[in-house]
């Protein structure tokens, strides 16, 4: 499939639709039946039949996969604040190419959202240019308040995220990576005394609270400089992902409050993590294709380009993270896409910023690896269902049921893809996916029933609506 900058298809929105003679990827496995939908939602799955409707317009996906739309909840927009790097047109073109028909936001944008105003007003920026529907994580400052929390809750955040070891500056509302700087400018960074005083008031709102899982301390004590890979590795030790983990899940314990997990990256966090969930923690757990398909040997061929914080590590630890997914204790595989500008990219090991895209590469990734595991039907629930269910959408979105949203890829199983950057339409070409080979595409993708995607193409503007938990 090719995503060169081609002139945009008309869009013709769609009331009645038949998506007909697929292999339909439902809750209780797949089925060869007709898709319906009216209005954009699903209203019927009905054995394939040659009629239909009279006026309906059906899309013959005899031979394709029908799946739900994938649901990223975490990605980095970079929307308002960093153009330069990403903005939401770009941010849910990529998703759309991708399949990912529902984006959820990280709060780390300018400024900050850090509370409900902001949030509103970064949910009217991001309406006017999404091509897939979106969510906004609200942001957890150490100064944060329950009235703040309250309010992002009243403005529809998906939950609250917190940067352990993350500073903000007052006068750019910017999260910051200066753990230890003595600037006065720098709000200190949220700790685990933040996330105790915090979590009543986030366990009473009933959202779920995400952390960036890496203790501060620990990585301030193993801070060097970076002239290699290994250096990346030894300055970020598993044991940071680890003490993080347990520490935060005996907090949120303590008040009942839901944590949940975003980019798990190591063999030790994933141990933390069952240790916790044996206990009786109410704990969900997140990883990113990165983990699942590279580790440090790659660096050699990808450089810079799979530089991400937490890193990507062994080959031991993307094999412990491998079979958590594959038997369920980790349910979520979501991407951390965080592009920067090609440039910022190139420069040296120390100097080049850490992030990667990944959106568009989410579901073709998990498909990929679900079929090498022995069941393809899987990567469903790691991109759809389980995502759904973590940002209180389970009843509209993340399955193919009559009432649901008709967010839909339809998936060829018969012709592959290669991640190269030509077909990127993130405006950070270059990443950490690169040269990964699917045995799958992406034909047509559909946002509550209209099509937004067709063979690569990009289909009408901008439809994308702000979802919040129910």
């Amino acid at each position: 499939m090719g995503y060169g900058r081609e002139p945009l298809v008309p869009f013709h929105p769609l009331t009645e639709l038949v998506i007909a003679g697929g292999t339909v990827g439902t809750a209780d496995g797949p089925r060869q039946v007709d898709v319906h939908i009216s209005d954009g939602v699903i209203t019927a799955l009905e054995e394939h039949s040659t009629r239909h409707p009279a006026g309906s317009r059906v899309m013959d996906a005899i031979g394709m996969y029908v799946l739900p739309g994938a649901i990223d909840v975490h990605v980095h927009g970079r929307d308002p604040g960093f153009p330069e790097k990403e903005d939401f047109g770009t941010l849910t073109l990529a998703a759309a190419a991708g399949g990912v028909t529902t984006v959820v936001d990280m709060p780390n944008t300018i400024p900050g959202v850090d509370s409900g105003g902001v949030l509103e007003s970064k949910a009217a920026l991001a309406h006017s240019k999404a091509r897939v529907d979106f969510g906004l994580w609200g942001l957890i400052r150490s100064s944060s308040t329950a009235d703040q929390l309250e309010s992002l809750a009243q403005a529809g955040a998906t939950g609250f995220k917190a940067y352990l070891g993350y500073a903000f500056s007052r006068s750019r509302r910017q999260v910051m990576y200066a753990p230890d700087s003595d600037d006065p400018d720098l709000e200190s960074p949220p700790d685990y005394g933040t996330l105790l005083r915090l979590a009543p008031v986030v366990a009473a709102l009933g959202l779920p609270l995400v952390i960036h899982a890496e203790d501060p301390g620990i990585l301030a004590a193993f801070r060097r400089p970076l002239e290699s890979y290994a250096d990346v590795l030894a300055s970020r030790p598993p044991e940071a992902e680890a003490v993080a983990i347990a520490a935060a899940a005996a907090i949120a314990d303590s008040f009942g409050a839901r944590l949940h997990i975003a980019h798990l990256s190591s063999s030790l966090g994933l141990r933390a993590a069952e240790v916790a969930m044996r206990d009786g923690s109410t704990l969900s757990l997140e990883t990113c294709p990165q983990y699942l398909w590279r580790s440090d040997a790659d660096f050699t061929q990808l450089g810079t380009s799979m530089k991400v914080y937490p890193p990507v590590r062994t080959a031991v630890d993307r094999q412990a993270l491998i079979e958590a997914v594959d038997q369920g204790v980790i349910r979520i595989v979501a991407t951390d896409h965080a592009p920067h500008s090609d440039a910022e990219k190139a420069r040296p090991l120390e100097d080049a910023a850490a992030g990667s895209p990944g959106v568009q590469t989410l579901y073709l990734s998990s498909l990929e690896l679900a079929k090498r595991l022995g069941d393809v039907w899987k990567a469903l629930k790691w991109v759809a269902e389980a995502p759904a269910v973590l940002i209180g959408l389970q009843e509209s979105k993340g399955r193919i049921s009559p009432g649901f949203d008709a967010d839909l890829a339809i998936v060829d199983p018969r012709r592959g893809t290669v991640f190269r950057p030509a077909l990127m339409r993130s405006k950070q070409k270059h990443g950490a996916m690169e040269g990964l080979e699917s045995s799958f595409s992406i034909v047509e993708v559909y946002v509550r029933g209209r099509l937004v995607v067709k063979k690569g193409r990009a289909v009408g503007g901008p439809i994308g609506r702000m979802v919040k938990p129910s």
